[in-house]
């Protein structure tokens, strides 16, 4: 009416209504855009198409201006929805990606020594307002849930682990995604009750994999780090009950060395002073190893390495055994050319004094014990045979350990669990290595390589 009685004319009010279109179908859709288009057709037919003030369907102009209406109708509408979506879609990455930044943050705050994975699995739940969370650590097989979880969703959480694949279950609106660390599988991160885009369900299975093996990292550190603490404050207490042991000890090995010289002792009195003096003998090399062992792992601590043939050390170790059929017992296979080694004289002699000792100790009385020297790559390899207990694959790293005595040894023979770790800590010393390897039916063979003596 109001272009009518301004006296607009057809062509201007046709494109003024289509104005009054596109804004339909940009606000209101397709549909508010068709009744649009159907009002101005008939506007136009009625105030400004001839005759006026009469209705006609049969006018071409009418569909022609229907058609175009409608066509424009389409495109704006099909055009908004697109702009609308994509506005949805970024305000939802934005929104994601806020999220995913407060849930990386508070991962890295954690404290790690609780339970990291109800940790974890309640942040994400209060992060991203999930009704339930549910995480699988293939690491020690457990699962975390928080809120709302039902036993289906953690098996498919399991099973999405075990087939190595992400999935998303439309019903339960629920994803499902494996993460991974180096690669390979670790665990599996179930989703319940969310409509989160498939690009932050893995980038946030990602950051529950990092934040667990982050985890794990530090408790490690931790482990380590109360180890190396007790191991030092040990070490101290040892040293200085050693220090403390061999002052008396001098004395007493004096004083029972001086008394057969005084004379005046019948025999029995000089068997029991000659057993005194033995036993403090042993005390005396009990307390030498005491006090040697914490200096072979200190820092400031360095070898004199030297050349040497390793078979000349073994004679030596082997003549220090005070009873003959003992020593009798070692049978040496020497190769026809024996090349020298690189290493401190002294240290490798306490190493394989205390082999010689462990094997007399651990092994079938009157056996015999082989002795093999082999040269192999660019080390010279020394092995000890002997019948008697088999070490088993649980104690092979453990038996070096100070300290540890493998189960059932404490019935064989007395020890303190030191001799085998001074042995590892010398070799070590020396660029070299010492293992032991059980043979079943038979016993334990202990074998220690030095590196050659470099040309």
């Amino acid at each position: 009416m109001v272009s009518f009685r301004i006296g607009l004319s057809l062509g201007t009010v046709g494109f003024l209504y289509l104005i009054f279109v596109v804004l339909a179908a940009f606000y209101g859709g397709f549909r508010w855009a068709t009744l649009v288009s159907l009002v101005s057709v008939g506007c136009l037919d009625y105030f400004f198409d001839p005759p006026i003030f009469s209705f006609s369907v049969a006018r071409l102009s009418n569909w022609v201006e229907l058609g175009a209406f409608e066509f424009t109708a389409l495109v704006i509408s099909q055009l908004s929805n697109r702009a609308q979506l994509r506005a949805m879609e970024a305000d939802m990455e934005r929104r994601d990606t806020d999220r995913l930044y407060q849930a990386a943050r508070s991962m890295l705050l954690l404290d790690s020594r609780g339970e990291v994975g109800h940790l974890v699995a309640s942040l994400i739940r209060e992060t991203f307002d999930i009704p339930g969370v549910v995480l699988f650590d293939a690491h020690t097989a457990a699962c975390y849930q928080s809120g709302r979880v039902t036993e289906d969703a953690e098996r498919k959480t399991r099973t999405a682990f075990l087939a190595d694949s992400d999935s998303f279950d439309a019903g339960w609106q629920s994803w499902f995604c494996v993460f991974r660390v180096g690669g390979r599988p670790s665990g599996a991160l179930g989703l319940c009750g969310t409509e989160m885009r498939p690009l932050a369900a893995t980038a946030l299975a990602s950051l529950v994999a990092i934040a667990l093996e982050r985890a794990r990292t530090l408790e490690k550190q931790y482990h380590s780090e109360a180890a190396r603490q007790a191991e030092q404050l040990r070490s101290a207490v040892l040293d200085a009950l050693a220090h403390q042991f061999k002052t008396p000890l001098t004395v007493i090995r004096t004083a029972s060395s001086g008394l057969p010289a005084a004379g005046g002792l019948c025999e029995e009195q000089t068997e029991l002073v000659s057993l005194i003096d033995q036993e403090a003998k042993k005390l005396n090399e009990l307390a030498s190893r005491l006090v040697g062992a914490p200096k072979l792992e200190k820092d400031e601590f360095r070898p004199q390495p030297e050349p040497l043939l390793l078979s000349r050390l073994m004679r030596s170790a082997l003549k220090e055994i005070e009873v003959t059929s003992d020593r009798d017992r070692f049978q040496l296979q020497l190769p026809a050319e024996e090349p020298p080694v690189f290493a401190d004289r002294e240290l490798i002699l306490t190493a394989l004094a205390q082999l010689v000792d462990n094997a007399l100790k651990y092994s079938v009385p009157e056996s015999i014990i082989d002795v093999k020297l082999t040269v192999r790559e660019a080390s010279v390899i020394l092995s000890l045979r002997s019948q008697g207990p088999v070490v088993t694959g649980e104690d092979r790293d453990r038996i070096f350990e100070r300290f540890y005595r493998a189960p059932g040894a404490h019935d064989r023979s007395s020890g303190t669990g030191l001799g085998l770790s001074i042995v590892k800590s010398i070799v070590a010393g020396q660029s070299g290595n010492v293992w032991a390897e059980g043979e079943p039916g038979y016993g334990t063979v202990f074998s220690l390589s030095l590196p050659l003596l470099s040309s």
